[in-house]
């Protein structure tokens, strides 16, 4: 992996203002943690979920639109340029974003309400994990939390037990953050030496 990436950022190409942030920003990105977004229609919950994965280092977004929905159009001021830097996948159904998913080492916990769920504060999201969160008027389907590995959920003491899905999507991610951060993970980068030099490339023409 990377080392020092920030101390070297001299030697990496572009103005040393660009470099710096580029590989501040690489450096921090945590491919362990990915979001799923399931059938979200609405453009700016997109956006703000996007937003959210680049505030807490989401290296990539896996979009899966399946049963008639199909990926909405981003506007540039609703996403303030967050899809840019965040790296999106497509999927049109859920056995092959699960399989991808699992390919990559990953537990899959789907974010539903349920006897079932447990608290984001109570499981690991230390570990290679992805985050599926579902559309704003059915939530995660069925089959996307059949097929996950188990389910969470943001707890809330009020009388309307439902958040607004780029809400829900901020706090886990968040709380992820947390104990990533506590874990020291945004300290040492967790990109392998290619795929840091790949993406800091990728970024740069960006």
């Amino acid at each position: 992996m990377k080392k020092n990436t920030e101390n070297n950022y001299k030697s990496l190409p572009g103005t040393p203002e660009r470099a710096a942030k580029l590989a501040a920003a690489l450096s921090r990105r945590q491919p362990g943690l990915t979001a799923v977004l399931e059938n979200v229609d609405d453009p700016h919950n997109v956006s703000a979920v996007l937003r959210s994965c680049d505030a807490t280092g989401v290296l990539q977004a896996y979009l899966l639109y399946h049963s008639g929905h199909s990926f909405p159009a981003l506007g540039e001021r609703s996403s303030a340029s967050a899809r840019k830097w965040v790296d999106t996948r497509k999927f049109d159904s859920i056995a092959s974003c699960y399989e991808s998913l699992r390919k990559d080492g990953k537990k899959i916990y789907v974010t539903a309400l349920g006897k079932e769920a447990e608290s984001i504060y109570e499981v690991d999201l230390t570990v290679p994990v992805a985050l599926v969160f579902g559309n704003e008027h059915s939530g995660v389907s069925d089959e996307a939390t059949a097929l996950a590995d188990g389910n969470i959920l943001v707890p809330q003491m009020g009388i309307i037990q439902s958040l607004n899905i780029s809400v829900a999507c901020a706090v886990t991610l968040y709380e992820a953050y947390r104990q990533r951060a506590t874990a020291g993970m945004y300290d040492l980068p967790q990109l392998h030496d290619d795929d840091f030099s790949r993406l800091y490339s990728d970024w740069l023409l960006r």
